[in-house]
């Protein structure tokens, strides 16, 4: 895409000077949430071609860069490719944020909490940027996709050196540039995403676990939901390039791999001519030499019965399955279009039940959606006993602007929404104990990540099933996967005795 069409694709608006900001000589890409909502027929172009241009070659040298990152896998995921083109600038990562000369913030827009708390550190770095101010101060991510978000920053957060979105990641070299030339906010955000650039340099955390992008966006429009808007609509990678990195990290020693979109079982449907989808995708990748692959997040709409039959192979894919199902009442799903009833979701449930009889279940939930009775929201306590759910991602409704239900009527008063999400947190532990009391006294197989958080003498790891082990072992099994008896079950966690290094890939599929 050349500098003309990726123009055309924002709209550019001038911008008012604010307090200790130029902004007469500049012009800036800002985000539009009706351009976002648009789903054009535009071609996605492929990209295997990412370097450094040799003019930004030595930018990082002598410099420490910090990101402080917010929400999702794919949030994360981001951050590792940023860190990975940062260590190409030649900077250094540091955990100190006093000692950077960059700062960005990687934001996420699903919640009004989690706005709240990027907009709070921005103004603890006010004072970070008085005491330095040649550090550059940047805002990334979902949020900086949205139209409030930005204006908000250029009225109140002069502090900021540069916003960009989640469509041009890959021009963070550049930005940067821009960045330290100008004397004026940088702001660049597409609000109609970019093309898919493969070889992007990443810096991920161990070598034990890995996320890999399989697609991007999401064209649902659930009506509670910003990440169409920000994260733009679904775009699949290539299967060849998917495969090609997957192999690349099984040979590199990772252990589990987490495919990720934000609809990641549409995959496939908008490459054209294809017959592939995720099934088919994963029914390739189960072949590699790799003891786990798993896969998140998943929309019951998009959950086809050949996908349950590969799945059902199991041996590297996991009998784990996150199936967000949001509200247990027909009338509460039809007003956030999620499109299918409860009815629907039970019985692709069954179907899932029948093929894989020792599937983990874990689901998302809403609560206080605008008009829901109590009722209703006993509708949803009684979807989550039927299916018997093993773990849940619980919330309260928080609107976001620009979406359909933020312009519903906010009905529900607060101590209500607290009072449900009491109820529902309740019945979520009260399954959570049941699932985990089935561990006492089975062998597991445990893959180790690291020390426990509690306490640096304890290792800590996860199952197939995606269940908390803590264990006493050396060290040297750190990164490996192990057969762990457990002793005792707790709510949220398990602890076991370790017996010995995992020489095959499951131990009793647990």
């Amino acid at each position: 895409m050349n500098e003309e069409q990726r123009l055309a694709n924002n709209q550019i608006i001038p911008v008012k000077p604010i307090e200790n900001k130029d902004y007469s000589r500049f012009f800036q890409a800002t985000p539009s949430l009706k351009e976002a909502k648009k789903r054009g027929k535009e071609t996605i172009q492929y990209h295997a071609d990412f370097k450094i241009d040799e003019r930004f070659a030595q930018m990082g040298n002598n410099r420490k860069f910090y990101i402080r990152t917010y929400g999702c896998q794919m949030n994360e995921h981001d951050t590792e490719v940023m860190a990975g083109i940062f260590e190409q600038l030649g900077y250094e990562a540091t955990d100190d944020v006093s000692q950077a000369n960059v700062i960005l913030m990687n934001t996420c827009a699903i919640r009004e909490n989690a706005e709240n708390r990027v907009f709070g550190e921005l103004g603890h770095f006010k004072a970070l940027k008085r005491h330095n101010p040649d550090v550059l101060i940047g805002v990334c991510g979902c949020m900086s996709q949205e139209e409030a978000v930005v204006n908000k920053i250029l009225k109140t957060y002069n502090q900021v050196d540069l916003v960009f979105g989640t469509h041009n990641i890959h021009r963070l070299p550049e930005l940067l540039h821009e960045a330290y030339m100008s004397k004026a906010m940088v702001i660049d955000v597409w609000s109609k995403e970019g093309d898919i650039i493969e070889n992007l340099p990443k810096t991920r955390k161990g070598q034990t676990k890995a996320w890999v992008n399989i697609m991007y966006g999401c064209d649902k429009f659930c009506t509670y939901c910003i990440v169409p808007y920000t994260r733009g609509k679904e775009r699949s990678r290539l299967p060849k390039d998917i495969i090609t990195e997957v192999r690349e990290l099984a040979a590199a020693g990772y252990k589990e791999i987490t495919l990720l979109g934000q609809n990641v079982n549409a995959y496939g449907k908008d490459l054209p001519g294809s017959t592939i989808g995720l099934g088919e995708l994963m029914n390739e990748l189960r072949k590699i030499d790799l003891p786990r692959i798993r896969f998140t997040t998943s929309h019951p709409r998009d959950f086809d019965d050949y996908l349950i039959e590969v799945l059902a192979k199991k041996g590297n894919l996991v009998e784990h399955i996150h199936l967000p199902v949001q509200s247990g009442s027909n009338g509460m799903l039809k007003i956030m279009a999620r499109k299918y009833t409860r009815e629907s979701y039970l019985a692709l449930v069954k179907k899932i039940r029948q093929a894989i009889p020792d599937v983990a279940l874990t689901t998302d939930l809403i609560v206080g959606f605008p008009n829901e009775t109590e009722a209703q929201f006993e509708e949803t306590l009684s979807l989550y006993r039927e299916v018997g759910f093993e773990m849940a991602f619980t919330y309260i409704y928080s609107p976001r602007e620009g979406t359909p239900a933020a312009a519903m009527q906010d009905n529900i008063p607060m101590d209500v929404k607290k009072i449900r999400l009491q109820k529902l947190n309740a019945l979520v532990g009260e399954y959570c104990e049941a699932a985990m009391k089935q561990f006492e006294n089975q062998i597991v197989e445990v893959l180790v990540e690291g020390e426990s958080k509690r306490n640096k003498n304890v290792l800590a790891g996860y199952t197939r099933k995606n269940k908390l082990v803590n264990f006493e072992a050396p060290r040297e099994v750190i990164g490996q996967l192990v057969s762990v008896r457990i002793t005792e079950a707790k709510q949220y966690s398990l602890t076991g005795e370790f017996l010995e290094i995992v020489a095959g890939l499951e131990v009793n599929n647990q």
